[in-house]
Order: structure tokens, then C-alpha cells, then sequence
């Protein structure tokens, strides 16, 4: 790995979609970057099948009978035993701990399929049937930092798309999710080139 390149770790709970677009660019060398880990909360996420299939040190780590500090310190040994510059949320379900939030502090971010603050709190595809009965006539993603506030952190990035007539939630889903490809991979760019995003 050369001095321009950094370590990422992802965690997810789910498909791991949105880590395709990371790869990609990573093979394309438009993402100066190395994803060293992927770690999952459940055993049958696909995002860990996508992660081996690719070489990548997948961990799947069982939060059965532990706390929620507890378990984040048990996923702070394996970040560190990686050397990782970046923590990125991919489809991650669980809430993070304080203590992980304060540890990592600017070092974790997520991204959510809607404009924040507008739909906070919502997840998947209630994001998205949230956007049609809301009859927001645009809707997209935002890139921000992880704080104590779930989907209340600084936020780095945002990008949009028009919500046309037709649009249901699969087809809004679809939309929002190739402009979340294109944003975590500007965003952790600059973060490769500043060491922080600003």
C-alpha cells in the first residue's frame, strides 16, 4: 500500500451494495484507498460473502449476551489490529455505542438515503415511501459524520435527484443508491487528501 493510499474498515449488517461502487473505483484507481476489513453484526449478511469474494478479511462478530459498549470495544480491537484511518458505514443497523463515537471521533462516517434533516430516524425503504408521501419533489443522500445523535452528525455531503411521477420506492431506492456510491466516494477522497473532511 504507498503513503497515498489509507485503510478503510466497513461495517454492515446488510448486502453491502454500496461497497461495489467503493471496489470498483478502487480497481479503477479513482479511489486512493484499501477497504482492510468488512465486519457484520449478522452471521448471513451478504456483505461478508462480497467481501471474501473480493480477498478482504471478513469478520462476522455476534452481539448475543453482550452490551452495546461492550461489543463496540470487541469490533475496536479488530479496527486496530488493521491500523484503520476511516470507518465506513455501509447498511450498518446497530447503534454505536458512546464510547465508540467518542474514541473515534471524525474517524466513522455513514451515509443516509435522504437530504437530512429531512426523514431522520428512518431506515431503507421507509426512507424512500417517507420521500412519496411527503411529496418532496427532490430527494437523494448525505455523507455525514457519526455522533452521539443518530443521523444528527455534521454532515459532509449531500446529493440529489428529482422525484419524478412515476417513481415508487424501488425505483427511488435505485436512484439514491448510485448517487450513494458516487458521494462516499468523493467524500472519502477528500478525506484521503486533508486527513479529515471539512
Amino acid at each position: 500500500m504507498t503513503s497515498s493510499r489509507f485503510s478503510l474498515a466497513i461495517l454492515g449488517s446488510t448486502r453491502g451494495t454500496t461497497m461495489l461502487y467503493l471496489l470498483n473505483a478502487i480497481s479503477a484507481n479513482t479511489l486512493k484507498a484499501k477497504i482492510n476489513v468488512v465486519i457484520s453484526d449478522k452471521e448471513n449478511a451478504y456483505i461478508l460473502q462480497r467481501a471474501k469474494a473480493n480477498k478482504i478479511p471478513a469478520h462476522f462478530v455476534s452481539p448475543k449476551g453482550l452490551s452495546r459498549c461492550d461489543y463496540d470495544t470487541k469490533i475496536t480491537a479488530l479496527l486496530q489490529q488493521q491500523s484503520i484511518d476511516l470507518i465506513v458505514l455501509i447498511g450498518y443497523m446497530r447503534i454505536l455505542s458512546t464510547e465508540f463515537v467518542r474514541q473515534w471521533h471524525h474517524k466513522i462516517i455513514n451515509i443516509h438515503p435522504s437530504l437530512l434533516p429531512r426523514h431522520a430516524g428512518l431506515m431503507d425503504k421507509a426512507v424512500h415511501q417517507a420521500v412519496l408521501d411527503s411529496q418532496d419533489k427532490k430527494t437523494g443522500c448525505s455523507v455525514h459524520y457519526v455522533t452521539e445523535t443518530v443521523d444528527g452528525g455534521p454532515i459532509i455531503m449531500q446529493k440529489c435527484c428529482q422525484v419524478a411521477d412515476h417513481d415508487t420506492v424501488d425505483s427511488l431506492k435505485a436512484k439514491v443508491a448510485w448517487l450513494e456510491g458516487k458521494a462516499y466516494i468523493e467524500s472519502i477522497n477528500h478525506f484521503a487528501k486533508n486527513r479529515k473532511i471539512t
